[in-house]
């Protein structure tokens, strides 16, 4: 039992040994030429315009947690997926088309809710607060 965590333990110094090995030789080998231009913020190829600090759009954030939704999904739902003929030969293909349309419903009812509220739209009517009297 001791054998095994020792031989985690050497994987384990190992790696971070090649790790810090390999910070060094970069440091070593790297040119160190500064300027000006190369300490600007780099943005897929375009030089920056403006200040990097401005408000998003809470739209923007709302899609992505939207697009999150359906990632996690893809990455639940595909072992189900890949082990459905296993199940299917030994006769719990109902429990698995059971997991993914319940699991998938679930989430066909997150999206209803969320696009019927309106959180989908990108131009959507602002309410302003009423004033008090």
């Amino acid at each position: 039992m001791y054998f095994d965590f020792a031989i985690a333990l050497v994987v384990l110094l190992l790696g971070a040994a090649f790790v810090g090995v390999s910070l060094l030789v970069s440091r070593w080998v790297t040119p160190r030429l500064p300027d000006a231009l190369k300490s600007v913020a780099y943005e897929c190829g375009e030089r920056p315009i403006g200040g990097g600090w401005f408000n998003f759009n809470p739209r923007f954030y709302l899609i992505a947690l939207v697009f999150i939704v359906f990632d996690v999904e893809i990455a639940l739902t595909f072992p189900v997926a890949v082990v459905v003929r296993q199940w299917v030969t030994s006769g719990r293909g109902v429990v698995a088309m059971v997991e993914i349309v319940l699991f998938i419903a679930i989430l066909v009812a997150a999206l209803a809710w969320v696009w019927r509220s309106g959180h989908l739209d990108w131009e959507r009517e602002v309410e302003e607060p009423e004033a008090n009297p």
